[in-house]
Formats: structure tokens, C-alpha cells, sequence
């Protein structure tokens, strides 16, 4: 039996090896020029202002957090919508069901974003 999962096995170690290769000869042979611009921190072509110790919004993890569930949202309703004529013929109220309730859960995380304020501009 196990000897059917040889050529995964060979396979991950192949592309482990060619990974660690090209990471290595970067260091190996890339130029190493460090200079005071290209050490300090890049934020969206801006200059940093302060430390990196600083604290970052709550506002920032909201805003995140309502793009996970935006995308989360997509990607499973999209597929669900296009097959739900089919879905329904065969399960019938069933088909509808789980995908309510995973609806529910996801208004429960905009309701959350809501009440904390991560929607408001200002």
C-alpha cells in the first residue's frame, strides 16, 4: 500500500529540493547591497511614521475581517447559486437549508463589524 505513494513522495522531495536551490543561489549569487533606504520598512510607497512596536486600529482588523467574509461569501454561494435549480429538483427545501444557515452566520459577522463601528468612514 505504501509503496503506491512513492512517486508523491518523490515528487515533494524533487520540488523541496529545486525550492531550496533557487532560495539558496539568490543569497549565493545575488548582489548584497545594503544601504539606510533599503532597510527602512516599506508602507505603500509612504514614508513610516513611528515604530514598529506602535499599535495598529481595530478599524484595520474589521476592514480585514469584512473582506474575508465578502470573499468566503463568493466562494461558496456563487457555486451554490448556479446549481441550485438542480439541487432543489433532487433535495427540494433541503438544498436551501444549510446554505440559510450559512448565510446566518455570516450576517452574524457583519452584524459584529457593524456594532464595532467598522463600516463608519471617519
Amino acid at each position: 500500500m505504501i509503496l503506491n505513494y512513492i512517486p508523491i513522495f518523490l515528487v515533494l522531495l524533487v520540488a523541496a529540493v529545486i525550492a531550496g536551490a533557487i532560495v539558496y543561489s539568490s543569497k549565493l549569487f545575488g548582489p548584497y547591497r545594503p544601504n539606510k533606504i533599503k532597510q527602512l520598512s516599506y508602507e505603500s510607497g509612504k514614508n513610516p511614521v513611528g515604530t514598529t512596536h506602535e499599535r495598529i486600529s481595530i478599524k484595520y482588523y474589521l476592514v480585514a475581517m469584512l473582506f474575508i467574509i465578502f470573499d468566503i461569501e463568493v466562494i461558496y454561494v456563487y457555486p451554490w447559486a448556479v446549481q441550485f435549480k438542480s439541487l432543489y429538483a433532487e433535495f427540494g427545501i433541503f438544498a436551501f437549508i444549510p446554505m440559510f444557515i450559512f448565510l446566518v452566520v455570516l450576517e452574524l459577522g457583519f452584524l459584529y463589524i457593524f456594532a464595532k463601528g467598522g463600516l463608519k468612514w471617519d
